[in-house]
């Protein structure tokens, strides 16, 4: 036998895959030496690793060939469950027993599994710590094997420990903002059975908060006295420890857009204005097509609303189009069960001047809505489900507008998988302004397409109504897009698209621009980052297209 011989198993699949990675040659070349220790380590690994997948009777056989090591093993009869016994103790319903019982996994002739077994125990006691029970634990557990039978009787004991309801917060760490600016984030009722999840959200949306460099959320050990009235019962405060950020945060950024070009950011971020724990956000954002200077506050939560306020001060130059406006602008963004709304009453004025046409301004106030419901399985990477939105708005003459009306507009973007990795995506537009006309309508509320997320091989905002030499907003918009992306492993992926749509003043007047191509797909932290080499079939031109493919 050669110093380090090849080993050949031979056993049932998958099992002989299993078996092989745990056995190494031995490395001796002392033959008859290195050949009894490699049959006694080979015998002790494969008995063990069979017996994590239910073969408790095996027979091993080792041989040595020129060059070789022959390992051969008849696994035997594999080891199913033949009874199971729950038992829970504690203050429960009898009705809640019976169901924490039935949603054992590992049930009656099943294959008995190491990995299995274990992973059953857990079920059951997740359970309980999910809900009313945070001091469950596992107390007891056997699996008596009868090699002879091939069979494993399984035995837990569970004790769920008293029944606890959450008791008030108990706050620690501050030094600049009220407790009150804690319990805002909270929906944890005192008096309310304690569930796993109430505590998650808490430290969770604290944390996403700017307030807070960290964040701990747990139960408290009850007060003497504070245990609950009823026996098996306990009423647990909430701790809540935090750790706080610098009042006062200056950032700065650029990057490149192919919509609007190179760009570079600075961002004034203070998270206690006025003492009242506000946060004001100001910043100067300078494109190479568009410049922004704007200041926001926003107020901390009420419940499932969040109120904010807001001037804006803006200049773009867009397809010949440039455009001065400044804007004020009220806020409320609430959720309605799965609903994402979001509720704005704006002033503003614009000045617009088309290449080649008359300067005119726009004045309006308008109040709108936005609805927005996600359903996917990952927001920032959805292979399956849907993206849909809803918009309306508008303003009236006889409240500070310069005309009458109403603006509407839905998308929808639908995620449907392939395969193992792969992704076709479908996505529609649709909008229109009731009017009598676009005259004296702001710019935000008339329709142009084209360029990245929208009709690509066009130019951003390159499709509407011609007005001189420039593109000029419409009242009706339609816009279709497909996708398919193959992913050739966790990272990197390539997809093919075609996009249509058009944007014009009058229903009858859309054509349809179509722009197809292909391009790469890198996963980053934030979301699939998207870079397209597109057609337009209108100008026949090649154009580049780069942004950040998540779901709208």
């Amino acid at each position: 036998m050669p110093a380090r011989a090849e080993v050949t198993v031979l056993a049932p699949a998958p099992l002989g895959g299993l078996l092989s990675r745990y056995l190494q040659a031995p490395s001796s070349a002392a033959r008859d030496v290195a050949l009894e220790a490699f049959a006694r380590d080979a015998r002790r690994t494969i008995s063990e690793l069979l017996a994590t997948e239910g073969y408790f009777s095996p027979e091993i056989d080792v041989r040595a060939t020129p060059g070789e090591l022959l390992v051969n093993v008849v696994p035997g009869r594999r080891t199913v469950v033949s009874t199971v016994s729950v038992d829970i103790r504690g203050p429960l319903a009898d009705e809640r027993r019976a169901t924490l019982a039935a949603a054992w996994p590992l049930a009656r002739a099943e294959p008995f599994r190491d990995a299995a077994w274990r992973e059953a125990k857990q079920v059951v006691l997740r359970q309980l710590l999910d809900v009313d029970f945070p001091s469950a634990s596992l107390v007891d557990s056997s699996a008596e094997i009868d090699p002879a039978s091939a069979t494993a009787a399984l035995r837990v004991a569970y004790d769920s420990g008293p029944r606890t309801v959450f008791g008030d917060l108990r706050i620690s760490g501050l030094s600049r903002y009220s407790p009150d600016l804690v319990r805002r984030y909270s929906h944890i009722v005192p008096g309310a059975s304690y569930r796993q999840k109430d505590v998650l959200d808490l430290q969770n949306a604290l944390q996403a908060t700017p307030y807070f460099a960290s964040v701990s959320v747990g139960l408290a050990d009850p007060d003497d006295g504070d245990s609950g009235a009823l026996p098996g019962l306990r009423r647990a405060p909430v701790s809540v420890h935090v750790q706080e950020n610098p009042a006062h945060r200056l950032s700065f950024g650029a990057g490149i857009s192919s919509n609007t070009g190179a760009n570079g950011e600075v961002i004034y971020q203070g998270i206690d204005f006025l003492h009242r724990g506000w946060q004001l956000d100001a910043g100067l954002r300078i494109e190479q097509l568009r410049q922004r200077l704007y200041a926001d506050v926003r107020l901390p939560p009420v419940g499932n609303r969040r109120d904010s306020f807001g001037a804006l001060a803006e200049r773009e130059d867009i397809e010949g189009l440039e455009r001065h406006r400044i804007a004020l602008a009220a806020v409320r963004d609430q959720r309605h069960g799965n609903v994402e709304g979001r509720y704005t009453l704006k002033w503003q004025r614009e000045i617009e001047q088309p290449e080649n046409a008359e300067q005119r301004s726009n004045t309006a106030l308008t109040l709108d809505g936005s609805w927005t419901l996600r359903r996917v399985d990952d927001l920032l990477d959805p292979r399956r489900g849907f993206v849909a939105q809803f918009q309306a708005g508008g303003g009236s003459k006889a409240l500070l507008s310069d005309q009458n009306f109403v603006r509407l507009y839905t998308r929808y973007q639908h995620f449907f998988p392939v395969a193992e990795r792969d992704v076709v995506t479908l996505r529609g537009e649709l909008g229109a302004t009731l009017a009598p006309s676009r005259d004296g309508i702001p710019g935000e509320f008339l329709f142009r397409a084209g360029g990245a997320q929208s009709v690509r091989g066009y130019s951003y905002q390159s499709l509407g109504v011609r007005e001189g030499s420039a593109i000029v907003g419409g009242r009706y918009l339609a816009v279709v897009s497909a996708e398919y992306t193959h992913w050739f492993n966790d990272k990197w992926g390539a997809a093919a698209f075609i996009d249509a749509g058009d944007a014009s003043d009058q229903r009858a007047a859309l054509s349809m621009a179509v722009g197809y191509g292909a391009g790469a797909r890198w996963k980053s932290p934030a979301g699939p980052l998207a870079v397209d080499l597109a057609y337009g079939e209108r100008d026949g031109k090649l154009r580049v297209h780069f942004s950040l493919a998540v779901a709208f």
